[in-house]
């Protein structure tokens, strides 16, 4: 997961898979997987977290093509991770705090970034408490 920057997550909407890529970061206390993520106050993202906050997600890392001399001789390597949760808005200014520093950790390897009142106000700060989780590695 540390190598991972990008993770999509796939919505189930009126029969119709939707899939977003984001930006991440994450925790795990008590071998439970928090990942945390950051959107617009408005659109069909979450629209769909609030009526059907099931979710699946992926990511990967890694990927290397191995060549062959056949089509079906090609293979690849990579590492990934797939799973599912539940996906909801934070509320609590505290942990939206926490999600935005653990992102932006993930991201630049720095854990101590502000956010004034107006960067937290144009934001919107989701949570997915991972229920099951599997990775790969070919």
């Amino acid at each position: 997961m540390e190598q991972c920057h990008v993770c999509r997550i796939g919505f189930y909407d009126q029969g119709e898979v939707y899939i977003v890529p984001m930006n991440f970061g994450y925790e795990v206390q008590n071998g439970v997987y928090t990942l945390y993520f950051h959107g617009a106050k408005a659109g069909r993202k979450l629209a769909l977290v609030k009526s059907c906050p099931k979710v699946g997600f992926e990511m990967d890392t890694g990927y290397e093509l191995l060549r062959a001399d056949t089509a079906c001789g090609h293979s690849a390597r990579y590492q990934s991770i797939v799973g599912n949760g539940i996906l909801s808005v934070v509320e609590d200014t505290t942990e939206q705090l926490h999600g935005l520093q653990l992102l932006m950790a993930h991201e630049t390897g720095n854990l101590h970034w502000k956010f004034s009142k107006e960067m937290l106000s144009a934001v919107t700060v989701l949570r997915l408490t991972v229920t099951a989780l599997s990775g790969k590695e070919h």
